[in-house]
């Protein structure tokens, strides 16, 4: 074997070790990532997993109050199944550690290391702070265990789970930088918004690889059969602050329309529940734009 053979054999070699080291490489380490057990975090964590909306997709198939999965979500990429995540030490989340959680909900990652398809929203849940997921964590903790498997995910023929390293890298190129609010009620419904409800991953177009674009954000898009409305500052152009808080409690619009579809069970068990003090940061969020009269 010549010389020139053997380079190229080592630099061939070199790029599959750095390919196989990015896809299989362990999610972030987890710093100070104990599960608190105390009243007031588990409060909390019922809050937010309230406000994030998790019992929405997790609520159960055969458990309609528990959030022990099964619920199908049709995409163009495939059938995903919500996974039971009550603390079941089988089949939930009985057995996971704090980080186990930080790394599911914030980086996409199953204990294992193996990685969830993006059905799953964990690219918003990114920008959610350590706490606020331990503190969810807590709650969850506390729920009824509940034995059910859902069923495996049924992605296209194409598509395998290895794969989501590359997605994940190319989202990350068109990933706009965060946006500082100086703000601090803007902030706090920017931080609702865009991370904890993850309005974005509905409201917001996608490409053909299931990449958000940034660049028309809460625009609208269509999922399956059903057009998603815009939210953006257009669409939103001759709402009031006020107005949009009544409408996070009661689903109408101001000209009096109701919404319909998923977005009636997102008022229901969701932005219906908000405190007043985060309602008001969303509808400050959302009109930011907006001249005062």
């Amino acid at each position: 074997m010549n010389r020139f053979s053997v380079t190229l054999l080592l630099s061939g070699l070199t790029v599959m070790a750095g390919t196989l080291f990015w896809v299989f490489a362990p999610p972030p380490a987890a710093v100070n990532a104990a599960i608190p057990s105390d009243g007031e975090a588990i409060a909390h964590g019922e809050y937010l997993f309230s406000a994030g909306g998790c019992i929405s997709c997790h609520k159960g198939e055969e458990h309609a109050e528990s959030p022990s999965g099964g619920l199908a979500l049709s995409t163009d990429f495939g059938v995903f199944y919500a996974p039971n995540i009550t603390p079941h030490p089988v089949s939930g989340t009985g057995n996971w550690s704090g980080a186990d959680f930080i790394n599911a909900i914030k980086h996409g990652r199953a204990p294992d290391g193996s990685y969830y398809f993006p059905a799953f929203p964990y690219r918003s849940y990114a920008g959610l702070s350590d706490e606020d997921v331990l503190d969810m964590a807590a709650f969850i903790l506390t729920l009824d265990a509940v034995d059910f498997r859902a069923p495996e995910p049924e992605p296209v023929q194409w598509l395998r789970r290895w794969m989501i390293a590359g997605w994940n890298r190319l989202a990350d190129l068109s990933q706009p930088d965060t946006e500082k609010f100086a703000d601090e009620t803007v902030a706090r419904g920017a931080y609702l918004a865009r991370n904890l409800g993850h309005c974005g991953e509905c409201h917001t177009p996608r490409n053909s690889l299931g990449i958000p674009d940034w660049s028309r954000e809460f625009g609208g898009s269509v999922l399956g059969d059903e057009i998603i409305e815009a939210i953006d500052s257009d669409a939103l152009a001759h709402w009031t602050a006020a107005s949009f808080d009544l409408f996070l409690i009661l689903g109408m619009k101001p000209e009096g329309e109701f919404v319909g579809g998923d977005m009636n069970e997102v008022i229901e068990l969701n932005t219906s529940r908000l405190t007043e003090e985060d309602r008001k940061a969303l509808a400050a969020f959302f009109t930011r734009h907006q001249r005062p009269d």
